[in-house]
């Protein structure tokens, strides 16, 4: 649509001429349900013909401080029946150009009202409408970052023109219906208390038969005041027994005294629903006073302490936004990073300083930065407050850089300037910015009062550059065996040549009596520059393994003397402290993805010391990258070979393991992931029938699906099983397992089927989408998949200007042909990227991407083959 992709530079001077008062929409929803109940099994629709419409009535309020001057108001829908600006009616047709509504003659003072039909959402974009096949019951929720309010109401969708709401909303008979403010249904109309004023990206509708549980959080302060919060849970009835209310609420009010506790400013917006909804295309979104999460994190089988630990994480991140992003939100995307890094951060300290998830920093070294080191080193790595100059390009900074980059940056600042001046500088923040939006220099002019360092030095070196830099020890012995000298050098890759300052720990290990790997001497430095000797160190006795960056201070790549890496070859699980241990598992995984360290070394290291990790999470994370390095890194021919070493070695962890425990489940699941030969098929073929059993393993539902998978991909279980497998589970989450299943067959017409589906149709939802994407791509279907390279090029543009953002994205992502990793893909890779130097920057930036992916994975190929040929 013209229009559709909002400039900053048309943002900042619609923001230089309006000011907003307020906002009241009127929704009727009653549309959702009637006219159909057939569910389609093959889309999850229920057979209405065209896109179905509800009628959103819109008043906007605002100020203009040129009176006379031109603007314009967002809106994406069906049709527009009726448009008023201060009284005088305009032609629908010539103001409204299908996302844009032209404003002329503007007064000081206006009110517009627009009365529009707009479509619901398929794709998880503006408001989704879900209709669930176990009971045919529908669903609704609103998803809009980072601009799809407009396309439920007439808005001005920007950040920083904040105004307060008022929803009104008519629903179905027998709904209940949420919105960001308390609401009471009063003849037949859902009205809500106004808002704060908040961004229109934040304001948020809940409506539909779901589930619903309360509790209160209270809390009195140091002055006498009390505090009470009503708080709200909900999901779909379907999911009612697997709800576990009693420990999101737990987590949820452990987040506010956490909060309370650290930032002096009371929770601001009320009442705090959290909805779990379907076909969700995010973890979740910080509404205030409505924040919504995907249903997947209500659990329907047997999870692992990783998942609780994941879900809480979440919850406290989208709180942590009702400061940081909610209150104080960001001018425009390119300080998104004042909003997610900081949650991000604030998710990870909250985690372990207030519920019973002390190990979550653990994860954040080994999961979160994993993330955030991929994306610092692809061609679109950019600086963490960044150059966004529309809306598809902000779409696509929610990523690695701006959330865990920018928080493990964070941890690095409270290093550097301490926790307390951190702290107090955030609640300056808050008191000074309430309800405004703000850039990067108001954050820092409050940190730099409270800490007193210089931080605009500290913002260039770490906001401002992109690129991660490495730090490697060197080690001088003296004669006598004692350290002569450590130093520690730091590099930067030329295409980012920036050295930065950090504040970084270096561990000394040995090995104890005991035949394990213990710390005995640590020294926390500044490093800056190319080469920084540690002198706290100098006549320490030698090392077995020297540690930089120990406990994880910093942002950086971790690398190791010759001696070190020697010792984590042969000892690595002899290390007893877990932060450590995981560190050392991310520094070698970034040795292999940077091909130096062949892929069977790493897989190596994973059958030998993979079974003792205590860290589940860690645990789990070693699994997905000795999968991704036996299906990317390793050279082909290997590859068999490295994937019967891999069952082997999970099938014998999964008999080893403790009997129902948690271990046990996490190598089942891997077991499943890398099976198969005839023998692994039949165990769980066995597994899943009843005929073979591991004692303590629980073949839950869940379980079953997984298991399920591979037999489908191995031309093991047919349609007629994975049919009968619906049928005994037929719900919403069975059906996505459904369609993944049967993507995932071996054969040339399933592929085309799904293909089809997904690139030459949009019948299917976005939930469906990537069900179907990720059956499609299996590693074990190379040759199958080989017919897909051109027509992958030849599609790619055509789905990204007929699709939506979200949808475009996922297909783009997901079925580039990475598992056709040979220099023909990158050579085609790179004949589209020569003949679409026009195409949209979003969709190149995806290519780019994929085509570094796959690039890397060559030279990791390489590195495998050469340390075959050094024997």
């Amino acid at each position: 649509m013209p229009g559709e992709n909002l400039s900053r530079d048309e943002a900042r001077e619609r923001a230089a001429l309006l000011s907003v008062d307020g906002y009241d929409v009127a929704l009727d929803l009653r549309s959702a349900v009637g006219e159909s109940a057939t569910v389609d099994p093959a889309t999850g629709e229920d057979g209405a013909d065209g896109p179905r419409t509800f009628r959103s009535v819109t008043t906007i309020r605002f100020r203009c401080a040129e009176p006379g001057a031109a603007s314009f108001a967002d809106l994406i829908a069906s049709s527009v029946t009726a448009v008023s600006l201060n009284g005088q009616d305009l032609d629908p047709v010539e103001v409204f150009d299908g996302s844009r509504i032209r404003l002329e003659d503007l007064a000081a003072e206006n009110e517009l009202v627009v009365d529009a039909q707009c479509a619901y959402s398929r794709t998880g974009e503006g408001m989704h409408r879900f209709v669930d096949p176990e009971d045919g019951e529908v669903y609704l929720y609103t998803q809009y970052e980072p601009a799809d309010a407009r396309r439920v109401f007439a808005n001005f969708e920007q950040p920083d023109l904040k105004a307060p709401f008022r929803f009104e909303v008519r629903a179905p008979e027998g709904w209940t219906v949420w919105s960001n403010g308390a609401g009471e249904l009063t003849d037949g109309v859902w009205r809500f208390a106004e808002t704060k004023p908040i961004s229109t990206y934040i304001t948020a509708v809940v409506a539909g038969p779901y589930h619903h549980v309360t509790d209160t959080y209270t809390r009195t302060f140091g002055d006498g005041t009390t505090l009470e919060i009503p708080l709200g849970a909900m999901c779909r009835k379907g999911l009612a027994p697997h709800f576990d209310s009693d420990d999101v609420f737990l987590v949820t009010k452990q987040g506010l005294d956490f909060f309370h506790d650290h930032f002096d400013y009371p929770y601001p917006f009320g009442k705090y629903d959290q909805a779990f909804v379907p076909e969700y295309n995010l973890g979740a979104m910080e509404n205030p006073g409505l924040v919504t999460f995907r249903e997947e994190f209500i659990f329907r089988g047997q999870v692992t302490q990783a998942s609780y630990e994941g879900r809480a994480n979440v919850i406290l991140h989208e709180m942590a936004h009702m400061w940081f992003g909610d209150l104080v939100t960001m001018e425009w995307w390119d300080d998104l990073w004042l909003k997610e890094s900081f949650a991000d951060f604030m998710g990870a300290f909250s985690l372990v300083g207030a519920t019973r998830f002390k190990n979550g920093w653990i994860t954040f070294a080994n999961r979160r930065k994993a993330w955030a080191y991929r994306a610092d080193q692809l061609p679109s790595t950019h600086p963490i407050t960044a150059d966004i100059h529309d809306l598809q390009d902000a779409k696509l900074n929610f990523d690695g850089i701006t959330y865990a980059k920018g928080a493990s940056v964070l941890k690095q600042l409270v290093a550097y300037v301490g926790q307390d001046a951190f702290l107090e500088g955030a609640r300056r923040y808050f008191k000074r910015h309430a309800y405004g939006n703000t850039r990067l220099g108001d954050l820092l002019a409050a940190l730099e009062e409270t800490s007193g360092r210089d931080m605009a030095a500290w913002a260039r070196s770490w906001l401002q550059t992109a690129g991660v830099n490495s730090l490697t020890p060197q080690v001088i012995l003296n004669a006598e065996g004692r350290i002569a000298e450590l130093s520690v050098l730091q590099e930067a890759p030329e295409s980012h040549p920036e050295l930065r300052p950090h504040r970084v720990g270096l561990g000394l290990y040995r090995r104890s009596l005991e035949g394990t790997l213990e710390r005995y001497a640590r020294a926390e430095v500044d490093v800056d520059g190319p080469r920084t000797v540690v002198a706290e160190l100098t006549g320490a006795e030698a090392p077995d393994l020297v540690l930089v960056n120990d406990d994880d201070l910093t942002y950086c790549k971790i690398r190791f003397d010759e001696g070190s890496l020697a010792t984590l070859r042969e000892r690595l699980g002899e290390i007893t402290d877990p932060l450590a241990r995981a560190l050392c598992w991310s520094a070698l995984w970034n040795l292999t993805r940077d091909a130096l360290m062949p892929a069977r070394d790493f897989i190596d290291l994973v059958l030998r010391f993979a079974g003792g990790e205590s860290d589940i999470g860690v645990l789990q994370m070693l699994h997905a990258w000795a999968n991704s390095a036996l299906t990317h890194y390793a050279v082909p021919d290997w590859r068999d070979e490295g994937g019967r070493l891999l069952a082997e070695g999970a099938l014998r962890e999964l008999r080893l393991a403790e009997p129902g425990s948690q271990h046990q489940l996490t190598w089942a699941r891997f077991f499943a992931t890398v099976a198969s030969s005839e023998a692994d098929l039949q165990l769980l073929q066995g597994l899943l029938e009843g005929t073979a059993k591991i004692d303590g393993l629980e073949v839950d539902q869940e379980l079953r699906w997984a298991f399920l998978g591979p037999l489908a991909a191995h031309g093991v279980a047919d349609e007629a099983a994975i049919t009968a497998e619906l049928a005994r589970d037929d719900t919403a989450s069975g059906k996505r397992h459904q369609i993944r299943c049967l993507a995932a067959r071996p054969s040339a017409a399933v592929k085309a089927q799904a293909w089809a589906a997904v690139v030459e149709s949009d019948a299917l939802s976005n939930a469906l989408v990537e069900a179907t994407i990720a059956g499609f791509t299996q590693p074990s279907q190379r040759e199958l998949l080989a017919p897909y390279v051109a027509k992958y090029f030849d599609a790619i543009v055509r789905v990204w200007a007929e699709r939506s953002i979200q949808i475009g994205m996922d297909v783009v992502k997901g079925l580039f042909p990475a598992l056709e990793d040979t220099q023909e893909t990158l050579d085609a890779t790179d004949a589209w990227l020569t003949a679409h130097e026009d195409a949209a920057p979003a969709l190149r930036r995806l290519v780019l991407e994929a085509r570094d992916d796959l690039a890397r994975g060559l030279r990791g190929q390489a590195c495998d083959a050469a340390a075959v040929a050094a024997g």
